[in-house]
């Protein structure tokens, strides 16, 4: 290889540099090679092919001002060489980057890139608060040397709850003692690193806040993580701690966990104690966690569940009509796990369905108008847009409407109940893989709340099995139980894993 560089690639290369200062994305686009073989790589992922590297750029927003302080070239012949730049930044620190050039009939255009930048000290999509840790163990049990990334609606003495609102956390009281489960997990031995970003209020799936950002999901790289116990399943995925704490009121654990790739559970209603954390809707919230292994996550369901004999799982069954519900990648991911789980088929009749979705969200959203309207009444412009925008359904809904919503719930309920039985029933977690940033969520979400709703409905615990679509991208088996079963389901789990190479 040769140190000096070929005729043309210099003046190549500091035409990309002045286009990607200028957000000139005409110009970068031209300066990276045509095609689907072409690589840009950063610390959030690959992205393969022109189009795909496209289409990244317009949606960024320009890229971090920066001045090259070195190059370095070597070149491979006449028509490829590799350059390596160390850049240094305007806001601080030092980066590198990595191009492969090519001359090509057009001229020199980068055919594979690799971007790095100084790492934040932390990454405030994730944290609302860290420490080192922020609250150490109280007792030297089960859980000793885990961490556990606490879901910014649970109290932790010495720290407000901040419920993923800048307003909210401003007026919010220091609590005095950590919530039930905080204080039982520490007295087993782990420590409290953070405290975790969440959806303003718990309401939302996405993990996309208005306020903080979107976590970002390690997995399936500029796609969301999903809400919203977002920040603690980041944490999880990216191997910050070991236990992520959250909630699951209308999915918020079975939904990230599955668009994330690890283990998680929403625990029956009512199973664990729920003093200390802040309600969205009493009827459906449950404490849940997520984990990298399902042994640890059942060794976290051995401190915070009660004390059951345990049952023997019999009769696996997976339902066409729920996998039907799901997009076909992830209902061909979910059908092949469930074959190996050793599920057979049963069919529903789910023509009742639309009408126990619209009452799980009528009644929902009037309790959750009931828990916070007195204090958002006059806020809610301090609200992200999508949040907003359920707030105001929610205060719009009647008395009348919401008792009819009930009365149709406690009908519901009783028929999913007696459709689970004493099966466990294999469906999946959320109807697809986690969405790309920035595409519309409304469709996802909706699709998705017809499959969570009905563990919601019936007060169910489920738990979520990593699986991976044909295309690689990680999507959840969520399985699925009688109250009470939680251990049973934790226990099935551990022996029914579906993807061994799950983290």
């Amino acid at each position: 290889m040769r140190s000096t560089a070929p005729a043309g690639l210099m003046e190549a290369f500091w035409d990309y540099e002045r286009a990607l200062m200028d957000d000139d994305v005409k110009a970068l686009d031209r300066l990276f090679a045509p095609g689907p073989d072409t690589l840009r790589g950063d610390a959030a992922g690959l992205l393969v092919g022109h189009e795909a590297i496209s289409a990244f750029r317009s949606g960024r927003g320009g890229a971090p001002q920066r001045r090259v302080v070195e190059t370095h070239v070597q070149t491979v012949d006449d028509d490829h060489a590799l350059v390596v730049a160390v850049t240094e930044l305007v806001g601080g620190g030092r980066g590198q980057q990595t191009q492969l050039w090519e001359r090509q009939r057009t001229g020199w255009v980068v055919t594979a890139a690799h971007v790095a930048v100084p790492a934040p000290a932390y990454d405030a999509r994730i944290w609302r608060t860290l420490g080192s840790p922020l609250a150490r163990a109280t007792g030297d049990g089960p859980l000793a040397g885990q961490s556990v990334a606490v879901k910014d609606l649970y109290a932790v003495a010495g720290q407000r709850i901040g419920a993923g609102n800048p307003s909210w956390e401003d007026a919010a009281a220091v609590e005095t003692e950590d919530a039930r489960v905080v204080a039982a997990l520490r007295a087993a031995g782990a420590e409290v690193t953070g405290i975790s970003r969440t959806d303003e209020l718990a309401y939302s799936l996405a993990g996309t806040n208005a306020h903080f950002g979107t976590p970002p999901n390690p997995k399936a790289p500029r796609r969301i993580s999903g809400g919203s116990s977002s920040g603690s399943v980041s944490a999880v995925a990216l191997g910050h701690v070991s236990i992520g704490l959250g909630t699951d009121t209308g999915g918020s654990i079975r939904v990230p966990a599955a668009y994330n790739g690890v283990w998680g559970i929403r625990t029956s209603h009512g199973a664990v104690d729920r003093t200390g954390l802040l309600p969205l809707a009493q009827s459906f919230d449950t404490v849940g966690w997520f984990a990298r292994t399902p042994d640890l996550l059942a060794a976290v369901g051995d401190v915070l569940l009660p004390s059951r004999e345990p049952r023997r799982v019999g009769e696996v069954v997976v339902v066409p009509e729920l996998l039907a519900l799901a997009d076909a990648d992830v209902a061909a991911a979910v059908g092949a796990a469930a074959a190996v789980l050793g599920a057979t088929e049963q069919a529903w009749d789910l023509s009742a369905l639309p009408g126990w979705r619209a009452a799980f969200t009528t009644w929902q959203a009037w309790e959750a108008w009931k828990a916070h309207g007195p204090w958002l009444a006059g806020r809610l412009d301090t609200l992200g847009a999508d949040v907003r925008g359920r707030f105001e359904m929610a205060s719009r809904i009647t008395e009348p409407r919401a008792l009819e919503a009930y009365a149709d719930l406690l009908a519901a309920r009783q028929q999913i109940r007696s459709f689970v039985g004493d099966r466990v029933v294999v469906l999946p977690s959320a109807s697809s893989v986690a969405p790309l940033i920035g595409s519309n969520l409304d469709v996802v979400r909706e699709a998705t709340l017809q499959l969570t709703c009905l563990a919601g409905i019936a007060g169910l615990p489920a738990v979520n099995l990593p699986v991976t679509t044909a295309e690689g991208l990680p999507a959840g088996l969520c399985l699925v139980a009688a109250p009470g079963r939680d251990r049973d389901l934790l226990a099935f789990a551990r022996v029914g894993v579906v993807d061994r190479d799950s983290p």
